[in-house]
Parts: C-alpha cells; structure tokens; sequence
C-alpha cells in the first residue's frame, strides 16, 4: 500500500528535479573567450549533448548564440532528472567577426571549441 507520505516525497522530488534541470538550462553552458594569435577562441561546456544536437551561429558580427537539445529519455523509475534538455547562451564579443569568417569549430569530450578569426588582424606566415 501506498501511503500520502510516499506520494508526497514523490511528487515534491520531482518538482526539485524540474526546477534543478531549468535552472541548469538557463545557466548553461559555462563560457570562456579570450583572444589569441589573431583568433576568438570560445570555449563551452556542453557535456551530453551529440555534435549532431549543437548549434552555432554568429548574429550581427558581434553575438555568438550557441544552442543544443535533445529529446528526453524515459528510464525506468526515475527519482531525479536534473540534466538539461535544452541549452542556449547569447555571448557578446570583444571583436567584430568578418561575415565571410571561417570559424573552426570541434566539440570533444563535451567540451566545444571555436577559433574565430578577428576581423582585421594581420597573419604573417613565417617559413
């Protein structure tokens, strides 16, 4: 038999569960930028998620919105769902970007990385 102390445990448990995981998705992911040898290179944490589920894209030459999702999967009784479906971070830049940058990106150990050129740096090549 089920008593209301258990349901309510339950219940109660699982409204924590929401409110941790919107949380997370309102934070998340953490951001680093800083610049070097004529790139922007921005550093998210995005743990979980497939490269297929990321986003990227430059908005106005100076916002980089980074986004991912991803469906939820039902796994049998659950007690605490905090990880975040979704994500999606607005990142002023420093730096104007050329619309016909090449930004490098790789995502690796729920780490991603761009390398975005800084409009207007010279690159010398040295032999």
């Amino acid at each position: 038999m089920v008593s209301i102390v258990d349901i309510v445990k339950k219940e109660l448990s699982k409204q924590v569960s929401d409110l941790t995981r919107e949380f997370y998705e309102e934070i998340m992911p953490p951001v680093d930028v800083y610049e070097e040898g004529g790139y922007l290179t921005v550093k998210a944490d995005i743990p979980g998620f497939k490269k297929e589920d990321i986003n990227v894209r430059v908005v106005g030459q100076e916002t980089l919105v980074i986004s991912a999702s991803r469906e939820a999967k039902k796994q049998g009784v659950e007690y605490v769902i905090q990880r975040p479906r979704k994500v999606e971070r607005q990142v002023k830049l420093p730096v104007k970007v050329a619309k016909d940058a090449e930004v490098i990106g790789r995502y690796e150990d729920g780490v991603l990385t761009l390398r975005i050129p800084v409009e207007g740096a010279v690159r010398v090549k040295i032999e």
